[in-house]
């Protein structure tokens, strides 16, 4: 990551930043973050990442004591100091008070932490490995963005040393719920599919993005239960995240030997690349030469 940090109201060099060790947030996991994408120096789509942010902060009972408008403006300067004008983000709102176990110290009741770097490399074919069990669609905290994060980057880490690049995570229905850092869109019949939100995926920005713009590019994106089942019969796999935008997949390994592959890039996938690169360039301008 890049040497200067945001903490809280001030821009620090990494080595200097200090969080307390009693801290609830930092023990128990009980915070919220995102990561953004940082074009031509600006976060991108951060009204999304607050809004999200924000409705995970109140279900998990973290005081937003900070604004939309001061956040965004001090990831731009941060970027800015650090010489990132392409790049990407990660915002931590990390919760100080709280459990037996957190110390006494008058604190802010939230700290925020944001430290930008260069885009990490991704491949222009990703492969997945199916994980079953993976997501509680009906857990009290399904679907929200939250410091507890072991469980996916604990999956991506077994599915990388096996040779994947992601993970794709199953829930207690045997349904596609989403890769541990990406949501999954399968096309069939010339339509994109996606799991719904009740499938237990996160609610992610760029997913909310395509659709908006799907219908733009004269695609059909709608929400509908999948299974592994469906992996089969699908024309293109591709997925979306912030940092990956739309990417496509070559191949899935579901299990018992079985290996389903597509030739990419895919037609419609390819079209939803266009448009959201599309959109990046409307609401931002082109990039400079």
């Amino acid at each position: 990551m890049d040497r200067l940090i945001l903490h809280n109201d001030r821009i620090v060099p990494l080595s200097h930043a200090r969080l307390s060790p009693g801290q609830a947030g930092l023990l128990a996991g009980w915070g919220v973050f995102t990561t953004l994408r940082i074009y031509r120096g600006k976060p991108f789509e951060f009204h999304r990442h607050w809004e999200r942010m924000t409705r995970d902060a109140a279900r998990l009972g973290l005081d937003m004591i900070y604004s939309e408008s001061a956040i965004a403006k001090a990831i731009a300067e941060l970027a800015r100091v650090n010489d990132r004008p392409e790049g990407m983000a990660r915002v931590w709102f990390v919760r100080n008070q709280g459990g037996i176990w957190a110390d006494q110290e008058l604190r802010p009741a939230t700290d925020v932490l944001v430290f930008t770097r260069e885009l990490v490399p991704w491949p222009a074919e990703h492969r997945l490995l199916i994980v079953p069990h993976a997501i509680y669609s009906a857990g009290v905290l399904a679907g929200a963005k939250m410091l507890s994060w072991a469980q996916n980057s604990l999956l991506a880490e077994r599915a990388r040393a096996q040779g994947y690049d992601d993970a794709l995570l199953l829930n207690e229905r045997n349904e596609l719920a989403e890769c541990t850092s990406a949501n999954v869109f399968l096309v069939l019949g010339g339509k994109v599919l996606t799991p719904p939100l009740a499938a237990g995926c996160l609610a992610g920005v760029t997913r909310d993005v395509l659709f908006e713009i799907a219908p733009r590019a004269g695609i059909e994106l709608r929400e509908q239960p999948l299974t592994p089942a469906d992996l089969a019969r699908a024309e293109e796999v591709f997925i979306s995240s912030t940092t990956r935008e739309v990417a496509s997949v070559g191949l899935v390994d579901s299990g018992a030997g079985r290996v389903l592959k597509w030739a990419v890039p895919g037609r419609i996938t390819q079209g939803m690349e266009k448009a959201f690169t599309d959109y990046v360039d409307d609401k931002l301008g082109p990039p400079r030469d």
